[in-house]
């Protein structure tokens, strides 16, 4: 018996990318709304059928919204198809966003790895960014994300 192939993508938002122009209030990422804007691009870009394709392993494994970090399942036939649908997205709820893909990988252990290496460096960079004014409740909050991460399953 053959398993499901899935790719796993490691992915960074930039929120507001366009700083010089007026802001609106700022948006939390959840889980939710990056899927439903990844939906919505492929859905835009590749029709109802190139949705219905690519829904058979996709998911949104992790976000953090502190470091804007995201975890993206899909399966290896789609891969290419869905990567595309997210750089073509521009907004998150009338929010403009940018992702950046930091890792591919065919394996769930690989990419927890990548993941753990790129928030444990957010959260060394954050904490030098506030010295001494880092709270216990920030560090909790960072290292349960960091925990987060550990658990992740297929």
């Amino acid at each position: 018996m053959v398993g499901f192939k899935n790719r796993y993508m490691v992915m960074e938002v930039f929120l507001n990318p366009n700083r010089d122009q007026v802001a609106v209030a700022p948006i939390i990422l959840t889980r939710s709304n990056v899927t439903a804007a990844i939906k919505d691009s492929i859905l835009l870009n590749f029709g109802e059928c190139g949705l219905g394709s690519a829904l058979g392993a996709f998911q949104v494994k992790y976000v953090n919204s502190d470091t804007n970090l995201c975890v993206i399942r899909t399966s290896r036939e789609d891969h290419q198809k869905v990567w595309c649908a997210i750089t073509m997205i521009t907004n998150i709820a009338s929010y403009p966003v940018i992702f950046n893909m930091l890792d591919l990988s065919g394996s769930i252990k690989a990419c927890k790895t990548a993941a753990l290496k790129c928030e444990e460096s957010k959260f060394e960079q954050f904490k030098l960014l506030l010295g001494d004014r880092l709270s216990p409740d920030d560090t909790k909050r960072m290292n349960k994300n960091i925990e987060n991460i550990k658990i992740l399953e297929h």
